[in-house]
C-alpha cells in the first residue's frame, strides 16, 4: 500500500504540492492523473525518497522508502526511462542494480523475457529506440518482484503493440494482489487500464474516486452541433457551456444538453443540420475537473 498524508513540497515561496492525502491500495491499478504542472512527478519523488517532503509523509508498506532495508523488493519505479548508463548493455545495466539488493541472474534473465528483450540483452542502450528504453526502465522496475510497481508515463514511445502490452502488465499485476501506481496522460488508455484515479490540479487532490464514477459525475457530456450559423449561435450560448470547434460549421458544446441547445436555436431562428449527444468520457471529465487548474492554457487561433 502507498500512503500519502497531508504532503507538502515547497520551493522557496512556491508550493507545488499542498496538504495532499491519498491511498493506492493492493489489487488495484490507480491512475495519478493531473495537467501538466499540477504536482504528480514531484509527488511520485517524494514516495521514492528522491524528495523531502516539506510537511507531511508518503510512505510504502508503512514505511518511508528509505527506511526499507530492500527497497527494491518493496516498490519498483520508472520514472525516466533514461536514467541508465549508455556504454552498458540491457543485461549489464540490470546485472549493476541487482547486485544491490542480492537478486540472481535468473531473475534479470527473467525481466528481459518478460519485457520482450531477450534478444536484445547484450546491445549498448544507447542504441535502444525511446519504446525500448522505457521496456527496460519497466524490466528494472519489475527486478525486484515488488510489492509495489509506480511508473511515470510508462507507454511513452510504445508502439500499439508495446501499450497493449502494458495495459495487460499492469493489470496482471494488481490481479496479483500488488499495488499499482501508474501516471499517464493518455485518458483513452487510463480508461481501459485503470479501476481507481487519483487527480491533482496545481498539488491540490481533486478527486479520489474511480473510473466509472468520475465519468457518471461529468454529467450529460457533449453535444456535436452542426450549423451553418454556429458562429451565431456560439455567443447566443449561455456562460456555463464551452464550446470548442470541431471543423467548418460544427461546435462541441459542454454544459448544455441537447434539447436546450435546439430551443435556444429555435428561439434565435438558427438553423440546425445536426445535434447529436455523445456520453462523457474520462478525457472530458478530466478535462472538466481540471479545467480551473491548468497551469498553461493556449488560446485559440
Amino acid at each position: 500500500m502507498i500512503r500519502a498524508e497531508r504532503l507538502t513540497k515547497r520551493y522557496g515561496s512556491r508550493t507545488v504540492v499542498r496538504d495532499l492525502s491519498f491511498t493506492v491500495r493492493p489489487g488495484t491499478v490507480t491512475g495519478f492523473l493531473g495537467p501538466n504542472g499540477a504536482g504528480k512527478s514531484t509527488t511520485l519523488r517524494m514516495v521514492l525518497g528522491l524528495d523531502a517532503p516539506t510537511g507531511g509523509t508518503a510512505t510504502v508498506a508503512g514505511r518511508s522508502y528509505a527506511a526499507h532495508p530492500a527497497p527494491l523488493t518493496q516498490v519498483g519505479a520508472l520514472l525516466d526511462a533514461r536514467s541508465f548508463h549508455p556504454g552498458r548493455t540491457a543485461f549489464h545495466h540490470l546485472m549493476s542494480l541487482a547486485h544491490t539488493h542480492g537478486i540472481p541472474r535468473s531473475r534479470v534473465e527473467h525481466v528481459l523475457g518478460v519485457t520482450g528483450l531477450s534478444d536484445v540483452a547484450g546491445r549498448r542502450v544507447k542504441g535502444f529506440s525511446l519504446g525500448m528504453g522505457q521496456r527496460l526502465g519497466i524490466a528494472a522496475a519489475l527486478l525486484g518482484d515488488p510489492a509495489a510497481v509506480v511508473l511515470d508515463e510508462p507507454v511513452n514511445g510504445l508502439d500499439p503493440e508495446g501499450v497493449r502490452w502494458v495495459r495487460t502488465l499492469l493489470k496482471s499485476l494488481a490481479a496479483e494482489g500488488r499495488t499499482v501506481l501508474v501516471s499517464s496522460h493518455l485518458m483513452s488508455e487510463m480508461a481501459l487500464t485503470a479501476d481507481h484515479l487519483v487527480v491533482i490540479g496545481r498539488g491540490r487532490l481533486l478527486a479520489d474516486t474511480t473510473v466509472a464514477q468520475l465519468v457518471r459525475d461529468a454529467g450529460t457530456g457533449s453535444v456535436l452541433v452542426t450549423s451553418p450559423d454556429a458562429d451565431r449561435l456560439r455567443t447566443l450560448l449561455p456562460t456555463p457551456a464551452r464550446t470548442a470547434e470541431e471543423g467548418p460549421g460544427t461546435l462541441r458544446v459542454t454544459g448544455l444538453d441537447a434539447p436546450a441547445i435546439g430551443r435556444l436555436a429555435a428561439a434565435h431562428g438558427i438553423e440546425l443540420h445536426a445535434l447529436t449527444p455523445e456520453d462523457a468520457s474520462l478525457e472530458q471529465a478530466f478535462m472538466d475537473l481540471t479545467h480551473d487548474s491548468v497551469e498553461y492554457q493556449g488560446a485559440a487561433a
